[in-house]
């Protein structure tokens, strides 16, 4: 099977030759890769046998695709947010809107002039579309967005003592983000589109269920029909205790969820395939806490093997991949454990490195 065809075999619910994997390295964790396989870090993907190829266009490319080489060096997104390398990842180090009033805050203008730009990230990926599955992420989009342009504490308060405000920017975010995705449903061979907010923390929501469902259910439904209008399945990512919400996610017509961070309130993998299997593919789930980093070879092996089965058990449903980034501590037999588990060998693994350099 192709690539392509594993997933779709896992969106469909039926067996594949395989589990297909989606697996995220934290940049470390690439860098580390790739030296052990002797390939450079852009085919760590390819050669470790990942099936889906995605690139950012939202405000998700500010923080992870543009790279600086120095701690300290900063950027100014298309959404006026300025942003500062700290380790390996950008921080947010100014929000635009963090003290602006009323008549700022009415002034602002979401990117629209910038869709043409931000689609380009996409560009790389149109060669492998008959391969591998194709995903365009337009996360983060409306909670999360406004944490970043408002920032996080403003952001609350609006929600509780101003909700005129954070509705109009809610709308406002919403609109920008259906005509994004709009645009690349449009343009691109998509075998998915994907959305997302952290819009949750380890013990349970950042807001109330009632908030979530009054502010920001009828602008994410609006976002996940623009999928649907296209023939697409949508996926969501949210990190955290997410449970409150998903049958939620489920009505507004999401379909994967990612990335069922195992060690959060109500958020048990197996538990969550029992309830919700019939309705959502899930994304996610293996344990970069205490197994991935923490664990023996063997460990690894067996508890992916675990979960694969747990979350297969209707003879599909699951992709496999982390509950976060695989963090750098991680020992390489560890990933190459994730890998056989999943039916992906070390050797062919390391023939495939082999083979990048002919």
């Amino acid at each position: 099977m192709t690539s392509k065809e594993r997933v779709l075999a896992a969106l469909q619910k039926r067996p594949a030759d395989r589990v297909p994997i989606f697996m995220w390295f934290h940049p470390e964790t690439t860098h580390l890769l790739a030296a052990a396989l002797n390939i450079e870090p852009r085919d760590v993907d390819a050669v470790l046998g990942n099936d889906v190829r995605q690139a950012w266009v939202g405000n998700n490319f500010a923080m992870e695709g543009i790279t600086h080489e120095h701690d300290g060096e900063t950027h100014t997104d298309e959404w006026g947010i300025t942003w500062v390398k700290e380790g390996p990842f950008n921080q947010v180090l100014r929000s635009p809107l963090a003290d602006a009033h009323e008549s700022a805050l009415q002034q602002y203008t979401f990117p629209h002039h910038a869709i043409e730009t931000l689609l380009g990230s996409m560009n790389p990926l149109i060669p492998m579309a008959q391969e591998y599955f194709i995903g365009c992420d337009v996360s983060p989009c409306l909670f999360e967005l406004l944490c970043r342009i408002r920032g996080m504490e403003r952001t609350l308060e609006d929600f509780a003592l101003q909700p005129d405000v954070a509705g109009d920017l809610l709308e406002r975010a919403a609109e920008f983000e259906i005509a994004l995705a709009e645009a690349a449903c449009a343009r691109y061979p998509l075998d998915w589109l994907w959305t997302g907010d952290d819009v949750a923390g380890q013990h349970s929501l950042m807001i109330s269920p009632r908030q979530w469902r009054t502010f920001i259910a009828p602008h994410l439904a609006r976002i996940v029909a623009v999928g649907k209008a296209h023939g697409l399945p949508v996926a969501y990512h949210c990190c955290g205790a997410v449970r409150p919400i998903i049958e939620d996610l489920i009505s507004i017509g999401v379909d994967v969820l990612n990335p069922i961070q195992c060690h959060c309130a109500g958020m048990d993998a197996a538990d969550l395939k029992k309830t919700y299997g019939t309705h959502l593919t899930f994304m996610g789930g293996l344990d970069t806490v205490e197994l991935l980093p923490r664990g023996t070879a063997e460990e690894v092996f067996d508890g992916t093997r675990r979960l694969i089965e747990t979350m297969t058990a209707d003879g599909g449903g699951f992709i496999l991949a982390a509950s976060h980034t695989v963090p750098p501590e991680t020992p390489m037999k560890n990933i190459f454990a994730i890998y056989a588990a999943a039916g992906v060998s070390r050797e062919e693994i390391f023939d495939r490195a082999a083979a990048t350099h002919h």
